[in-house]
């Protein structure tokens, strides 16, 4: 057989399968590698480190997961909503929502829900598990109340904010829409 490359005198070289397979070609391997004895402590550190390796991959995909989680609610600047079409509420806070069943405000809170409520309530206020599902919300005053804590004071615990205060940033007139939409997707 012809030189055919640097292992060709005496190392690796190519065997032809039967001509039926002719496309695969097989090697034996180099010298060195088919004359070492097996180590079975080469062994068990190589499986050792091919072990730390994998569970170190896992534990990096891990950390990405829970970063991506702990940052879910990120440096996000809120949306402005427009409540054109709804009637001024003045500067006293209302205790019970003005809106409820108004078909504008509804259509109003709809649009300032998803571009400012989604991202950690869900779209149709259907929770992913970051924030509160706000479809159980209690409906009537009970559920107001709630609400308009919440929205206007935000929640912090321990030091962490778990959702930005909107005092200042939306109008009562805004939050009482989103909270009119909220009521059109309610469940038990």
């Amino acid at each position: 057989m012809d030189d055919i490359g640097p292992w060709s005198k005496g190392g690796m070289r190519p065997e032809i399968v039967p001509p039926l397979n002719c496309a695969k070609v097989q090697y034996s391997p180099p010298p060195v590698l088919a004359t070492m004895p097996a180590n079975d402590a080469l062994a068990r550190r190589t499986e050792t480190m091919v072990s730390f390796i994998g569970r170190l991959g896992l534990a990096v995909l891990l950390l990405l997961g829970a970063a991506g989680t702990a940052l879910a609610h990120g440096n996000v600047t809120p949306q402005a909503v427009n409540t054109d079409g709804l009637p001024k509420l003045g500067d006293k806070w209302l205790a019970e929502n003005p809106f409820r069943g108004n078909k504008r405000a509804i259509e109003i809170g709809a649009s300032a829900f998803n571009q400012n409520c989604a991202r950690c309530h869900g779209l149709g206020a259907i929770s992913g598990g970051i924030a509160p599902d706000l479809r159980y919300l209690p409906e009537g005053a009970e559920g107001d109340e709630w609400f308009l804590q919440r929205i206007r004071n935000g929640a912090v615990r321990d030091g962490r904010v778990y959702m930005p205060k909107f005092e200042g940033i939306f109008s009562q007139e805004a939050m009482w829409a989103i909270r009119s939409w909220l009521e059109t997707v309610h469940e038990q």
